[in-house]
């Protein structure tokens, strides 16, 4: 077999879990929506949908790890070969998470969608999970496209969730504070916006993955977070 028709053989396989990669996105972006429009419009069906189409995602995970393990098996990928299917394994773990998070979020929601609503932070909340939805739209694509300054842009919007996530933490315990009836519901939405919080991070490994492969260098681990809760007494 000829180095040629071994290279090609390899784009194929690649592209093949690539595309697995993209459902997979495609599906969490839905999930991080889906998850958000339930707890605004507390849609008890909408989020028990969420929860079940977790198992198409965690799915689709599956059937990366197994492709992507046969690739390097049959193909022994070699320097920035071996980059593109590790960063593969990588991409498709973050997703699942973020996946995860939208599924404890739909959780919460059949619970939440039974006491009466505080204030508008659904809303606020579903603003949230848009910033991050649209965030990693545009990861993916600068996976796809192998752009840079597109992941860089995606990284740099996560200071944003972070404080959309901080401002969120104080109005929670100013009204259980003031209301301390509403400390349950106000717990339930803290954990929330925290995982919400927590897809921007993984949505933000992804685009750090993206310049590490462009540029072969990874970006820098000390990154500032702009979320201080854990600082807070």
């Amino acid at each position: 077999m000829s180095e040629q028709h071994i290279a090609s053989a390899f784009d194929r396989e690649l592209e093949s879990i690539q595309a697995h990669i993209m459902k997979m996105g495609g599906l969490v972006e839905a999930a991080i929506g889906a998850s958000a429009a339930s707890l605004e419009t507390r849609d008890e069906e909408l989020a028990l949908k969420v929860r079940a189409d977790d198992k198409a995602i965690d799915a689709l995970e599956e059937v990366i790890d197994e492709e992507a393990a046969r690739l390097i098996a049959l193909r022994a990928p070699t320097a920035i070969d071996l980059r593109l299917v590790l960063s593969v394994l990588k991409v498709a773990g973050n997703l699942e998470r973020i996946g995860d998070y939208a599924k404890n979020i739909a959780k919460r929601n059949t619970v939440l969608i039974t006491v009466p609503p505080v204030n508008d932070s659904a809303a606020s909340l579903r603003r949230m999970a848009r910033e991050v939805e649209g965030m990693l739209k545009d990861a993916l694509d600068s996976y796809i496209q192998r752009d840079a300054e597109l992941a860089a842009d995606v990284i740099e919007r996560d200071r944003e969730v972070d404080q959309m996530y901080n401002a969120l933490f104080r109005e929670f315990l100013t009204f259980m504070a003031e209301e301390p009836r509403s400390i349950t519901s106000c717990m339930h939405l803290h954990f929330i916006a925290k995982n919400i919080e927590r897809m921007g991070d993984h949505v933000t490994s992804i685009a750090e993955q993206v310049i590490y492969l462009v540029t072969g260098a990874r970006p820098d681990e000390a990154r500032p977070k702009a979320d201080k809760t854990s600082l807070t007494v």
